[in-house]
């Protein structure tokens, strides 16, 4: 995977993929990203998307290095997004460092809103981020908007996108 704006480093086995599976991948809405391998007739994994599914509802995704800029993402996150308004989460967010703007197109593209950005010291890389916080609505009010990390955290704002 592609790391450089993820909070942890790139992992080195099987083993240690395994293991983080075990602890950030698990839940009701995660799903490998696949690209059908038709020489073995398979789905070979690529990357991961997922929706938390308690709130904030926040979404997170992942792709191998060499699978960027193909539309994956935007494709399996209009998918994710019907499938947990269906379920019945009221909105869902998202986060993308302020250096990653792709990231941000990918939010755009899913119809998800810019509402404010936020900065974060990064423990495990310990590292000041600033974040831009997207959020989608499904059946909460059209203005409401999750307010956590503007709360948690001292340096906030809005940007001017």
């Amino acid at each position: 995977m592609v790391n450089t704006f993820l909070p942890w480093y790139p992992l080195k086995s099987t083993a240690e993929a395994q293991t983080f599976y075990q602890e950030r991948l698990r839940g009701p809405y995660c799903w490998a990203i696949c690209l059908q391998d038709r020489l073995r007739g398979t789905d070979v994994p690529r990357g991961y998307i997922k929706v938390s599914p308690q709130a904030p509802y926040d979404l997170g995704y992942a792709l191998g290095q060499d699978y960027g800029h193909q539309g994956l993402t935007t494709e399996a996150g209009t998918a994710i997004l019907a499938y947990v308004q269906q379920a019945g989460l009221p909105y869902v967010t998202a986060t993308h460092d302020r250096d990653n703007p792709r990231s941000g197109q990918v939010l755009q593209r899913l119809g998800m809103q810019y509402c404010y950005s936020y900065r974060e010291q990064w423990q495990s890389k310990n590292i000041a981020v600033i974040f831009r916080l997207y959020q989608l609505n499904f059946s909460a009010p059209e203005d409401f908007g999750y307010r956590g990390y503007w709360e948690r955290y001292a340096e906030h704002g809005v940007e001017g996108l």
